[in-house]
Parts: C-alpha cells; structure tokens; sequence
C-alpha cells in the first residue's frame, strides 16, 4: 500500500466517510456476494435476474439468490469497462473510490493493462491489495490510501479513470478538475452512479434515508453535467441505468443478506426522486 506523504483525509467528513467504511467490514452483501468467485465489489448490479432462483429445494434458495446478486453486480461493472473505449496493455487505468478492488481486477484481466485503485478507506486499500496477492496480479493492480482528489498521479498518465458509485462522496468540480489532469487529450471518464432528480430529489424522504444510511451527499443530476462542462469533460454517452437496476434490488430485498436499505432505493427509483446513471465523456 503506498500513501501520500499528508494524510488523504482533509476535511471532517473525508475522515467520518473513512470511518464508516473501515468500520463496515463484516458488510454481508459485499463479503457474501464476493465469496462466490473473489471479486468483491462495492457496488449494485443491473439486468433481470433469472426467476428460477427463487425456486427449487429451500435449503439452496439463498446460495442462489447469493450467486444471482453477485452476477449482476459483475454485469454492472461489465458495462462500465464496455464504455472505456479501446484500452491497450501498455496503458494505465484509474479507479477513483476503488472499495474492495473488485471492478479494477476485472479491468486488468479484460485488458491486461495496468490500474491503480485510490481510497480513502485503509481497510479497503489492505483488502484489494490482498486480494491482487491472491489473483498474482500485484505487480500490475494496486491500491494506494490516497484521495481521488488529489491522487499523486502524473498529468495525463492515465488512459481512461473511472468512478463506480464514489462520486456522491466528494465535490464534483474538485473531482473533475483532477480527472482532467490525469486524462490526456481524448481521455475517456466513465461514470456509473445514483443522482437525484433535480425536481424532486432533494425533497424526496428516500433519498435523505439513502445519505444518511451511506453517509454520503447525494449530487442533483444536473451537477454531473456542470461539472464536467467546467472541466473539458464532453459526454458521448448516457445510460439511464433506473430500470435496470430496479430487479437487482427487489431480489436483493428477498435474501438474507438484506439491510433494510432496499424499500428506500426501491421507492426513491420507482418515485422518480433518484436516478442510476451511466455518463462517459471524453477530455477535450
């Protein structure tokens, strides 16, 4: 694990959010779910489920239902590489907000490239870099306790950056302003993440059950696109991911490995109040 020579954690809530997440450690949905194949993920999934998990002898419902969540959040982090753009070996990749490294595993082993992982969570850092010493893949992707706002990077080192459900734990414009700097000319940013809706978002009882469950702030949509605009960061894409979301959470909702979370996602994105977006965009 390599670290900045200041402490990453700036500000009071940079240091609660580190504090909720090294703390979390016995999650059971991202433990569970990443025991299937070892990719751990700290994120959700998309697509439909396959019904037949729900059926079938009771004493395997839940392995099954395990198994099926783990699937779509692998299919979410698919999607997300889908929309890099064309990645060579010789490149290197960033994953802002890297969690338990399990996006950055699949970017390596679907390029062969280099990716550096960057948290503000030590428990995550040790966990993925652990994880790379198990898959013998420590030598090409690493994980380093530092702030994806000042990530210690060269300027245009990086061929594509992605943030994957981290951007409602910082400041957009100070976000994109170093994903501008760390892409070259034609450098590809994608983002996978939920956002209110401009109208209704910040009114909606969901959404504010979501922040406080999370300890995050989540961004209007229309900041996402501010942002980026401020920063030569041009959108070439956008996914409402919304419905596509929704199955993952309402079988989620019917495993053991439930929080108490899920009504709230379910309602916020049935209401309209939230949004799971898909943005890639393009430095110019």
């Amino acid at each position: 694990m390599s670290t900045t020579a200041v402490s990453p954690l700036r500000t009071d809530f940079e240091r609660s959010v580190a504090a909720y997440w090294n703390t979390h450690r016995a999650d059971p949905v991202n433990l569970r779910l990443g025991e299937v194949d070892g990719l751990y993920h700290h994120h959700y999934g998309v697509g439909e489920p396959d019904p037949a998990v729900l059926d079938g002898p009771a004493q395997t419902r839940e392995q099954r239902i395990i198994a099926e969540l783990h699937r779509l959040e692998n299919a979410q982090a698919d999607l997300l590489l889908d929309h890099l753009g064309p990645v060579q070996p010789g490149d290197a990749l960033l994953d802002g907000g890297s969690g338990r490294g399990g996006t950055s595993m699949m970017a390596h082993a679907r390029f062969g490239c280099r990716v550096d992982g960057v948290s503000i969570s030590e428990y995550q850092v040790g966990f993925a870099n652990e994880q790379a010493v198990r898959r013998g893949v420590a030598g090409m992707v690493r994980f380093h306790f530092r702030n994806m706002l000042d990530s210690g990077f060269a300027t245009g080192s990086r061929r594509a950056v992605w943030t994957n459900e981290t951007t409602m734990y910082v400041d957009l414009f100070e976000l994109y302003a170093e994903v501008a700097r760390l892409l070259p000319f034609g450098g590809r940013y994608v983002c996978i993440t939920g956002c209110a809706n401009d109208a209704t978002g910040r009114r909606s009882k969901s959404v504010s059950r979501i922040n406080e469950h999370y300890t995050c702030d989540i961004h209007p949509r229309s900041d996402y696109f501010k942002a980026l605009a401020a920063h030569d960061l041009v959108p070439i894409t956008v996914v409402d991911l919304t419905a596509a979301t929704i199955p993952y959470w309402e079988l989620r909702a019917e495993s053991e490995v439930a929080t108490g979370i899920e009504e709230a996602f379910l309602t916020a994105y049935r209401e309209g109040s939230f949004h799971y977006l898909l943005i890639a965009a393009d430095r110019v």
